[in-house]
């Protein structure tokens, strides 16, 4: 339990920290899955979710939300997939 003031604060920012960030990786987490049901399916909206999915990801990695390595990962499997899928 924070005693000072300014502890006080971090925690509570901390907090709304912790809850952006992790509202981000379940959106991350639905995008990536509607993306792989897209591919399976061969939607002909994947293309559009694939590339929405992507840019999300690069954007968590950059604001540190996932490492960037697990970014790269994630994105170059989903691009293996879509690129099989719609060869």
């Amino acid at each position: 339990m924070p005693n000072s003031a300014s502890a006080k604060k971090e925690l509570r920012k901390s907090k709304k920290r912790q809850m952006r960030n992790k509202k981000t990786e379940n959106n991350l987490r639905d995008l990536i899955k509607k993306s792989r049901r897209a591919i399976e399916a061969k939607d002909a909206g994947a293309k559009e979710l694939v590339m929405k999915t992507l840019c999300a990801l690069d954007k968590a990695a950059g604001k540190g939300i996932i490492k960037k390595n697990a970014n790269n990962r994630k994105k170059s499997r989903l691009h293996k997939k879509f690129n099989q899928a719609f060869k």
